[in-house]
Order: C-alpha cells, then sequence, then structure tokens
C-alpha cells in the first residue's frame, strides 16, 4: 500500500496549526495512521482530506485535543464530522473555508 497523501492546503493548515516543524510532522504521521486505520482499503468511506481534516479542525493547534479527536474517530468517524461541522452536504464548502487561509 502507498503513501497515504496529504494535500498541500491541509499540510499548510497543520503547519499553522502547529508552528513547530517536529510536531507538524508527528502531526502528519498521526493522520497518516488515522486514514490507513479507518479506511485501510482506501476506498474513500471516512478516509481521505475529510477524516484528517476533521482531526485538525477539532485539534486547534492542541496536540491532546489531536489525540481525543483520533479515539473519538475511532468511536465513531461520523461523531468526529458532526464535531467539525462536515457532516453536511457542504462539506466541500467547509473544508475550502478551514483549509484556505493565511499560507
Amino acid at each position: 500500500m502507498g503513501e497515504i497523501e496529504i494535500t498541500d492546503r491541509l499540510q499548510k493548515r497543520v503547519r499553522r496549526d502547529f508552528p513547530d516543524a517536529e510536531v507538524a510532522k508527528g502531526v502528519e504521521g498521526a493522520l497518516r495512521s488515522a486514514s490507513r486505520r479507518l479506511d485501510p482499503d482506501g476506498r474513500g468511506g471516512a478516509g481521505g482530506e475529510r477524516l484528517m481534516a476533521a482531526l485538525v479542525i477539532y485539534a486547534r493547534g492542541d496536540i491532546r485535543r489531536l489525540r481525543d479527536a483520533v479515539k473519538l474517530a475511532h468511536l465513531d468517524w461520523r461523531d468526529l464530522f458532526v464535531c467539525t461541522d462536515l457532516a453536511d452536504e457542504d462539506f466541500e464548502q467547509r473544508l475550502d473555508e478551514e483549509l484556505s487561509g493565511p499560507t
């Protein structure tokens, strides 16, 4: 299985929320790991940018909150989407809003 991609816009958000380079690198690893575990076949269920963005949005730059988000996603990833306003049909617009911003 190949490396799970983190989009450029999500990577910018991670680096904005977690400015320490080593911490940001660890966050990116946690995002890939969570995505891999929640969508092992790459079928797009809970995986991909939406899930990883939900984890980052929930965390708000706090590693403890990121860990909580990962735990919540493992219990039921749909709850994570609800908590981050990514559950509705307009989630793509919400992603655009959350992932665009200062570079």
